[in-house]
């Protein structure tokens, strides 16, 4: 799992056989109360990418829709979230790093 500082988006990576390789949530920018905690909001947003086609898709934009009206997100956090899983979406159909290889050497190191 990728926690990256002052981005709104986390990553799980995914050893095979799973059938998405990469999983990303669209969240607020993660934080770090004590060196054993991190703390993130899930904003719904997902953006997948599958292992067997690369083929990469956005998940959760009703429940996005919804909660943002329910939970009253400021408009802040709505630009944010967009534009994080539009980001997401280009960069892991291009292959930007982490998402190419990088993240293929820790999934090594850790007997995956």
């Amino acid at each position: 799992m990728l926690f990256p500082r002052d981005a709104w988006w986390t990553a799980l990576f995914r050893a095979a056989p799973a059938r998405l390789d990469v999983y990303c949530d669209v969240t607020t920018p993660s934080e770090w109360p004590n060196p054993t905690e991190v703390t993130m909001v899930d904003l719904d947003l997902d953006v997948c990418r599958t292992r067997a086609t690369g083929a990469v898709f956005v998940d959760d934009e009703d429940e996005f829709a919804r909660h943002r009206v329910r939970y009253g997100y400021p408009p802040e956090v709505v630009v944010q979230a967009t534009a994080a899983a539009e980001w997401l979406t280009g960069a892991l159909q291009d292959g930007t790093e982490p998402f190419r290889s990088r993240y293929r050497t820790w999934l090594d190191t850790v007997g995956w």
